[in-house]
């Protein structure tokens, strides 16, 4: 029998589960611990049959009846919940990439990738799941498989913009040098532009908000003009455009601003975009398709080289409860305090909310293990109780189902960023002023839903737990331990912010 699993850390644990639950169930075995139960099941039932008194008949009878019926259950779980039974290992566990392939998205086989060399370390041990866990285990898969299929593929945009938002110039030269840009190029061309006025439509207004403006580039007078003021070692110098400048030992030049920034090897640009990650680069550009490959790289040396981000608009995109339908001077200064107060609070919550995100499948894929590996001393405890082995049954779907809420999560996220920001003429699209950072720049308008979804990841899982438990399920501590899984790591990524400005957000 295969068991399938969706991600390579599950795909690991899961063998090992079994094998230290085949551990723990020979000890059982063989210590002869297994057979408490009965003895307890024979216990119960004769102080049961004693304890309802002299009324009841014959209390013989009726005790050896009731302890007939439990040691009977009792054997039946043990010979399908208890004995290990079906042999595993790594060629009966498959990683499960249907759901890659339906949104064409390849993924690797596990021994196709680094984790082969984990693998080996189990020295290719195998193990034996009971034939219930078996069949709970492929029920589990293929309802939450069928339930993440009827999910639509699309994008995970919400993960580009964390990563956009996250990329820094980390060369403190090259750091320099866009200031140096900035104060050598773009500002006599931006006041030069300001001084002729010429006639601009809007997307040439936008794009001369920034230091890589494509009008300044080509058009003659701006970035053609305007030269380095320092020497710079990637142009050597030129006695014709140099000519009565300084010469340095270095033989460096003056460039142009044009040629500075546009040089194919030693231009700005070129190595402002060194610093993005290429497969963000290639996944952005794949979904922006109707844009050029230049613009969506202009987009996002943008958004990690302009000093400050620009608001894009002041439309109001979602509705709330918030101030009154005309809103008065009390309001716009609450609403103005409260988006200061989200801004600046968004500077911790959102790289907690990306570390809590990537760190939610690990502890899934953990409690699937402890869950296995508890199963042969909860049944022991329980006695081989039928209502036990139903009640870790359904847990153990409730842990699988819920791989289903999380990927809902993430989709209904990345798609309403595409749904505000993606491709679309004004009448069919809330905003229509696109710009490839998905909204990057649009940061006001978002913040509140932004800290609404990142708690999606938490509160779809705990209500669905909660509706196990409108028909007597308890599972509640297992969410409690997916909150208590990625706290440590989402507190960590919270501070990232004040160690990179050498301070603590308050």
């Amino acid at each position: 029998m295969t068991l399938f699993t969706t991600d390579y850390l599950e795909y690991y644990l899961t063998l090992v589960g079994w094998i230290v639950h085949n551990g723990i169930w020979a000890v059982l075995v063989s210590s002869g611990v297994f057979a408490i139960p009965f003895v307890a099941i024979i216990i119960q039932e004769w102080l049961k049959a004693r304890a309802e008194g002299a009324d009841e008949g014959n209390k013989g009878v009726l005790s050896s009846m009731r302890i007939e019926n439990r040691i009977w259950v009792a054997v039946v779980v043990v010979m399908f919940a208890g004995i290990p039974f079906i042999d595993i290992d790594l060629n009966t566990i498959q990683y499960d990439r249907a759901r890659s392939s339906q949104c064409q998205v390849n993924l690797p086989a596990p021994a196709d990738t680094g984790w082969s060399q984990s693998f080996s370390t189990l020295n290719n041990q195998s193990a034996k799941v009971p034939v219930w866990w078996a069949f709970i285990h492929a029920l589990s898969r293929a309802v939450t498989g069928a339930s993440v299929a009827a999910i639509p593929c699309g994008t995970d945009l919400r993960q580009m913009r964390m990563e956009i938002n996250a990329t820094r110039i980390d060369d403190p030269v090259l750091a320099q040098e866009v200031a140096d840009f900035t104060h050598d190029c773009y500002g006599p061309a931006r006041a030069k532009l300001f001084m002729s006025r010429p006639q601009l439509d809007e997307a040439q207004m936008h794009d001369v908000t920034w230091i890589g403006s494509s009008y300044f580039v080509t058009t003659n007078g701006f970035y053609d003009t305007y030269r380095a003021k320092t020497p710079r070692d990637g142009w050597p110098y030129d006695s014709n455009r140099d000519a009565g400048l300084a010469q340095v030992p270095s033989g460096a030049g003056y460039p142009t601003c044009r040629q500075w920034w546009s040089d194919g090897g030693n231009g700005l640009r070129t190595r402002l975009l060194g610093q993005v990650d290429p497969g963000l680069l290639t996944r952005l550009a794949g979904w922006a398709g109707f844009l050029s490959r230049a613009q969506v790289d202009d987009s996002v040396i943008r958004a990690i080289a302009a000093p400050r981000q620009q608001k894009l608009n002041q439309g109001s995109v979602y509705t709330d409860y918030g101030g009154q339908v005309d809103k008065t001077l009390p309001n716009v200064v609450t609403r103005a305090a409260g988006d200061v107060g989200m801004a600046v609070g968004g500077l911790a919550y959102f790289p907690a909310m990306d570390v809590m995100r990537q760190a939610l499948p690990m502890v899934l894929a953990f409690l699937k293990m402890a869950l296995v590996i508890c199963i042969p001393l909860v049944l022991l405890i329980g006695t081989y109780d039928l209502k036990t082995v139903v009640t870790i049954s359904v847990i153990q779907f409730a842990l699988f189902f819920t791989d289903f809420w999380l990927q809902l999560a993430r989709w209904i996220d990345s798609t309403i960023l595409d749904a505000l920001y993606g491709w679309g003429w004004g009448w069919n699209r809330p905003q229509s002023n696109f710009d490839p950072l998905l909204g990057l720049n649009n940061t006001f308008g978002d913040m509140l839903l932004n800290f609404v979804m990142a708690a999606m990841f938490l509160i779809l899982p705990a209500f669905w737990i909660a509706a196990l438990g409108w028909v007597g399920f308890r599972a509640g501590h297992t969410i409690q331990g997916m909150t208590e899984g990625t706290k440590g790591g989402a507190q960590a990524g919270g501070k990232g912010v004040g160690a990179l400005t050498g301070g603590k957000l308050k």
